[in-house]
């Protein structure tokens, strides 16, 4: 095989990289929060007791989940608090990524500079994550995937010095892509050698793998495309930011947010600008100096003031205009976003930001008619808290906040897409099982007494535990009730299973109840 081929075999690969580069070790707590991660054994106070025990990872991690990057509706002021909010699995990320990046850092050299390094990945895994959100799709993995897309750039750079920075002038110079340079040289690319030191650390495969094609993600397997496309834009914003802003950088992330994802332009310029912001928050709880980072509409504006100045009327006026639509259709859609969000007020609980009990007696209405259209199943639960008040009593109603609003998130964590949950009212919660039959629904109902049982509530340093108490009712394939049949069935369940020693089920077939018993 002459030198100037590409090894495609993932084995030669590996092989070909550990005889040329000595990979680094994983910092050690990096090691400790993946294998606390990984071990079925391990539960969140294992995980929160590793990050805890670390002060500055603890500043950065908190300080992260109160930014305006996660909008999180009430302070977190411990990692438990951030773990049962944001989940295991963007902790963990977070944590990474911290602990990477701060491990891997070093004073600024001739060609090569940590912070300039750093300031590109977190403004990419920031970007990252912004795509994600604009496309309405949701993946834990992509912040720390972007972050450590490019650790193979480093990685070479540490093990083999100025051989490497020649590689980068090289590129450079020839107006080439680094893959190509390093393929030609090395045979294999900084995709491919990041995978492989990430796999070495025991980082999974649902990080590892968009990283391998960030570069060529038309080229990845189905399953991490759409990850490496995302990737791929990312690498391009930050490009915007990081490097020398020019005409052809900002046309090509055009082009591909279009060819990835169908977004017109307008909606990538409120991108960039998006990314700018949010990037320096990010950025300096990193301990990286922003610097002048400045929006790229600002960078327009910056531009438009400069040509007046040279008194190029007709340019002017032309960039003018095109800045004055620009701003026309942003405002259009922040005028959307907002009268979206007044409409989600009018169907949410103020306190738990669940459905209220509006929303769920509309829903309820089509859901039934849905199931008798195309004979579908149809459950619902009607369940409380068990002792409630005194909570409240013993505790304030603070607490009992407190409570119902971690009961919630605890709620929405069990629910599928489909299902939907609502404050009935008070300490009383419905949830509507669209297309579920009898054992589902009993499934269903088992897991969510067994979570609410499991939650723990820390009060001024008082332990709440709560249990629920739950009534059942389903529909069948070709059955006919009302909406008020099943709501009164369901809640008939809940009041036996009060009076049955409560923190359990209870499910009653369905029937009409007559004037007489709806009158009482």
């Amino acid at each position: 095989m002459g030198k100037d081929s590409v090894v495609d075999n993932s084995y030669d690969i590996r092989k070909l990289i550990h005889d040329q580069v000595n990979l680094p070790s994983p910092p050690a707590i990096a090691v400790r929060i993946l294998k606390t991660v990984q071990d079925e054994e391990s539960s969140l106070q294992d995980l929160e007791k590793i990050i805890a025990a670390d002060p500055a990872l603890t500043g950065k991690m908190l300080r992260i989940a109160n930014s305006a990057f996660y909008s999180l509706p009430c302070e977190v002021t411990n990692v438990g608090r951030a773990l049962s909010i944001l989940g295991t699995n963007v902790i963990k990320n977070i944590a990474l990524s911290f602990v990477i990046a701060g491990n891997l850092r070093g004073e600024p050299e001739l060609y090569f500079n940590f912070d300039y390094f750093w300031k590109r990945s977190v403004t990419a895994a920031v970007a990252a994550e912004l795509v994600m959100a604009l496309l309405r799709e949701k993946d834990e993995d992509i912040f720390v995937i972007a972050l450590l897309m490019d650790i193979g750039v480093l990685t070479m750079y540490l093990t083999k010095g100025q051989e490497y920075v020649d590689t980068l002038r090289e590129s450079r110079d020839a107006g080439r892509q680094l893959i190509f340079t390093e393929q030609k040289k090395y045979r294999f690319d900084h995709q491919q050698l990041g995978t492989v030191l990430l796999e070495s650390w025991g980082i999974p495969s649902t990080i590892t793998e968009p990283l391998r094609y960030h570069h060529e993600p038309l080229k990845a397997p189905e399953k991490y495309r759409r990850a490496a496309m995302t990737l791929h834009v990312a690498n391009l914003l930050s490009v915007v930011y990081s490097d020398t802003l020019t005409a052809r950088d900002v046309k090509l992330l055009e082009e591909k947010m279009e060819e990835y994802f169908n977004i017109p332009i307008d909606r990538t310029r409120e991108l960039l600008d998006d990314v700018a912001q949010k990037s320096v928050d990010i950025l300096k709880i990193f301990e990286l100096d922003p610097g002048e980072m400045k929006p790229y509409s600002l960078m327009l504006q910056e531009a438009n003031d400069e040509l007046g100045k040279l008194n190029l009327s007709y340019e002017q006026l032309v960039l003018e205009l095109k800045q004055s639509k620009e701003k026309a259709e942003r405002f259009a859609g922040e005028l959307q976003k907002a009268n979206s969000h007044l409409e989600q007020l009018a169907f949410r609980d103020g306190l738990t930001h669940l459905y209220n009990h509006r929303y769920f007696q509309e829903t309820l209405d089509r859901e039934i008619l849905r199931a008798g259209s195309e004979a579908l199943d149809l459950s619902i639960l009607i369940f409380d808290i068990d002792y409630f008040k005194k909570v409240n009593d013993t505790y304030g109603h603070p607490a009992g906040d407190l409570v119902l609003i971690n009961l919630a998130e605890t709620f929405l964590r069990a629910l599928r897409p489909t299902d939907i949950i609502a404050r009935y009212g008070g300490e009383e919660f419905a949830v509507i099982l669209p297309e579920t039959n009898l054992a589902g629904m009993k499934v269903f109902a088992e897991r969510l007494r067994r979570s609410a049982a499991a939650l723990e509530t820390v009060v001024q340093e008082q332990l709440i535990q709560v249990t629920i108490s739950c009534g059942g009712a389903h529909l069948r394939p070709g059955e006919s009730f009302s909406k008020q049949d099943l709501i009164d069935t369901a809640d008939r369940g809940l009041y036996r299973s009060k009076h049955s020693g409560r923190n359990r089920l209870t499910i009653l077939p369905v029937e009409p109840l007559s004037r007489d018993q709806q009158v009482a």
